[in-house]
């Protein structure tokens, strides 16, 4: 069964992008797209019809993916890997 979000959901992948470089500064962006996308298809085909609005989901989930890397303690994403802080 296809994602009915799906053209929802990869319309979002420029703001996405977007968010991650204006957050963390780097290059790291399309990793937090995949790792975000990865998240959304983590869900059961349920949760995600259940979501009333994905890109508002996605755009969170982005944005506390973003956050942790930059706690201490975290992992800040460079385009060479991870560096631990």
């Amino acid at each position: 069964m296809t994602d009915p979000h799906l053209p929802g959901v990869i319309g979002e992948r420029r703001q996405l992008i977007n968010l991650g470089y204006r957050l963390l500064g780097s290059l790291a962006e399309e990793d937090l797209v995949q790792e975000t996308y990865a998240r959304w298809y983590a869900l059961s085909e349920r949760q995600r019809r259940e979501v009333a609005a994905p890109g508002a989901w996605l755009t969170t989930v982005a944005s506390r993916i973003c956050s942790a890397r930059l706690a201490p303690g975290g992992n800040v994403m460079w385009a060479n890997g991870f560096r631990s802080r």
